[in-house]
């Protein structure tokens, strides 16, 4: 290759024709370089399914810009001269071409994030990192609506951009005269036996390609790569979101709480992978989601839950993350420390709902919000896990998990780790609650209906034992005021009850005991 003009550095998670590091670009002049390297495979043990979306996505994508014209320098994973690292194939390009600068879209990452800005001057280039504008909210505009707020909660966040978009707007009013229909979205679900088909994307030549390579080179990595259906271009990305505006989205409000044991994935759009890569335009499927109401074809809490989950939740995630990294990696405010156990990665569990929750996870990279939220997020929560590692973990396991969504999501919302900083109380339940938003608890080892001993639902006694643990810090939260006020009015013989179950199934995880 000559020496070119640009040299644009494409990551595996901006895989948009629309990105800005592809503005004004010249496939004449310009050579585009992406690369498949092992430190980002491996610096958690990412799922097979994961990197197989993300490599043959990456794969894709590249051939679609060479349709369009461009130069691609793509670097395979097994290319025998591979550095391993973004810097050191940015290293190898630059010896090549000798671009006369480098662009680049912000890393969505903290840590790619410092590589990139080294590299300016170690490779005595000029580098221009340019605005991820896929996303709705800058930087700056995160930074304006949050700075002199005594809280940033997420609610208001959402009033701003809805305001700001334009959706499902009716002059300065929402539509429907509420902001927020959560209200008529916490329904339990049945088994539908006509519920529609999801879409299964064939394997074609590049996919099957790349899965031989994961199962090879990460053979040791959660799952398995032989049964991947994601879809991996945009056009197929596309159409899955259609479908999902079709048969799913009528129904996923009122049954987006719910969990199956036979119907993993309910009415849910799983285009969270395809959001975070860049295969669709997060504005765009919300304007058509937007239009299923206005045509009639999808009920107003459905379609308002949807976008809230896209322009309200995913954008808050990403600027308190960007808001608050590093530190808010590391925060724990219950200086909780219990290691994982190892059914996190086996999913062999006696508690079904751990069980089920666990095993699809393993099997398609994939759980929805309150599988993650009120089971794996609840559990490890309730038991003292150390919410760093249970960040690594979710980080490991998803196929659409990212760090700057991820991450915010597991400390805060989740863990509750931050103290408050992102949610305005721990989402901590009992039994009762998966009891009631699903059938997990049917034919379970454990007896849901028992408060304590060792065959009651261990969830029982370890809400109480996490409320009253923790009780100096939490005990004054509004949102927490009814559950403090159940466990005073209780007999000490009770409380002390909940005390021991709690303790002797805590014990029984250090011991790896099964549980």
């Amino acid at each position: 290759m000559n020496r070119c003009r640009r040299l644009i550095f494409i990551f595996g998670d901006h895989l948009s024709h629309r990105i800005s590091s592809l503005n004004g670009a010249d496939p004449q002049r310009d050579v585009v370089l992406m690369c498949e390297v092992v430190e980002e495979a491996t610096y958690v043990r990412h799922h097979k399914k994961k990197i197989v979306l993300i490599f043959s996505a990456m794969r894709h994508f590249a051939d679609e810009l060479r349709i369009r014209g461009f130069s691609v320098r793509y670097v395979r994973l097994d290319d025998a001269d591979n550095s391993g690292s973004f810097t050191g194939e940015l290293s190898r390009a630059a010896d090549m071409l000798s671009p006369d600068c480098v662009a680049v879209t912000e890393p969505g990452e903290w840590r790619v994030r410092q590589a990139v800005s080294s590299w300016q001057s170690m490779f005595r280039v000029p580098v221009d990192v340019r605005p991820d504008a896929r996303f709705l909210c800058s930087h700056e505009e995160f930074t304006a609506w949050a700075d002199g707020r005594r809280t940033l909660t997420m609610e208001f966040f959402y009033r701003h951009m809805r305001r700001r978009t334009n959706l499902l707007m009716q002059g300065d009013d929402p539509v429907g005269g509420r902001w927020n229909f959560d209200s008529e979205n916490r329904a339990p679900a049945k088994s539908d036996l006509f519920r529609p088909a999801r879409l299964q994307f064939k394997q074609d030549t590049i996919t099957r390609e790349v899965i031989d390579l994961v199962e090879s080179r990460f053979s040791g990595h959660m799952g398995t790569a032989e049964d991947f259906n994601f879809a991996v271009t945009c056009s197929d990305a596309q159409e899955a979101a259609d479908v999902f505006i079709r048969d799913f989205l009528p129904l996923f409000g009122k049954t987006q709480d719910a969990m199956l044991k036979d119907d993993a994935l309910l009415n849910h759009s799983v285009l969270s992978p395809y959001l975070n890569l860049g295969l669709l335009d997060p504005f765009e499927l919300c304007k058509a989601a937007e239009r299923a109401y206005f045509e009639g074809s999808a009920p107003l809490n459905a379609v308002e839950g949807f976008i809230r989950q896209i322009i309200g939740w995913r954008e808050y995630v990403r600027g308190m993350y960007w808001r608050f990294m590093p530190e808010y990696a590391h925060r724990n405010v219950f200086k909780a420390s219990r290691p994982l156990p190892d059914f996190f990665w086996t999913g062999k569990t006696d508690m079904a709902c751990l069980s089920t929750t666990l095993k699809d996870t393993i099997d398609n990279a994939y759980a929805h919000h309150i599988q993650r939220l009120m089971v794996t997020g609840n559990f490890a929560m309730l038991a003292g896990l150390d919410p760093f590692a249970l960040h690594e973990w979710y980080l490991e396991v998803y196929a659409d998990a990212f760090e700057w969504v991820e991450l915010p999501n597991v400390i805060g919302m989740s863990q509750f780790a931050d103290g408050g900083l992102l949610g305005s109380k721990p989402y901590c339940a009992s039994g009762a609650y998966i009891s009631r938003m699903s059938d997990y608890c049917e034919g379970c080892k454990y007896d849901v209906r028992k408060k304590a001993g060792t065959s009651a639902c261990p969830f029982n006694s370890l809400f109480w034992d996490f409320l009253d643990r923790h009780a100096e810090q939490l005990s004054t939260n509004r949102r927490l005021h009814q559950s403090y006020a159940t466990w005073r009015r209780m007999t000490e013989d009770r409380r002390n009850d909940y005390r021991q179950s709690a303790s002797i199934f805590l014990q029984r995880l250090d011991e790896g005991l099964g549980v």
